[in-house]
């Protein structure tokens, strides 16, 4: 069961350049999929007030229909990675479709914010060799996770079930920032703070956690 919420311990054996847990025993709080004028408001109110600094990583096909929101989340100082320009699997794909996806975004998010991101993560975390190759040539790093919420599946029980098993010191925590869990992203991020604070964690901002 913990591979579900916790693909770490396969995932660095196969890709060990790519960041799975954070190195400074730090949370790290991502979102996925944004940004959503349904939801992305959501999280910047609740994380603003928790005082909580984190990465999201853009479709970039969102980024261009909604650039100012973009520029909001980057205005109040979290960091947006890439997330692919149409949130399309990569895995079996030719590099020459890879690379499109990302650069695409890439320009789009460069566009609205007016810095290219450093950081990648595919779309429902399917990986392979050839993106690997395209991510170093592209001098970009790869962001995985150790704690998946499944907070897409909208229901706060099995976020919490995650979190109270599977948080720990140095997690890199996935939610999103998607209409599919509009109903408890408010509550789930007030839960994970909650959760971690009970635990005596720390959050921590991406550019140390990463770094």
């Amino acid at each position: 069961m913990r591979l579900f919420y916790n693909p770490e311990f396969i995932g660095t054996k196969l890709f060990p350049d790519f960041f799975w847990r954070t190195i400074n025993g730090k949370i790290l709080l991502t979102f996925d999929d944004g940004p959503n004028p349904e939801t992305t408001e959501i999280i910047l109110k609740k994380i603003s007030d928790l005082k909580i600094k984190s990465l999201f990583f853009c479709v970039g096909n969102n980024v261009f229909k909604y650039p100012e929101l973009t520029r909001e989340i980057f205005s109040e100082g979290h960091l947006i990675g890439n997330h692919s320009f149409n949130h399309s699997v990569l895995l079996g794909k030719p590099q020459s479709f890879v690379r499109n996806e990302i650069q695409k975004a890439n320009v789009a998010i460069e566009s609205a914010i007016g810095i290219q991101p450093e950081y990648f993560r595919p779309p429902k975390g399917r990986f392979s060799l050839t993106l690997k190759r395209t991510l170093t040539e592209l001098k970009m790093k790869n962001v995985m996770w150790n704690l998946l919420t499944f907070d897409y599946k909208n229901d706060l029980n099995i976020v919490k079930f995650a979190l109270i098993n599977f948080l720990k010191a140095d997690s890199i925590v996935v939610m999103h920032d998607n209409k599919k869990n509009k109903s408890i992203l408010s509550e789930e991020i007030e839960l994970l703070f909650n959760i971690a604070k009970e635990k005596e964690l720390e959050f921590g901002a991406p550019a140390e956690c990463l770094k």
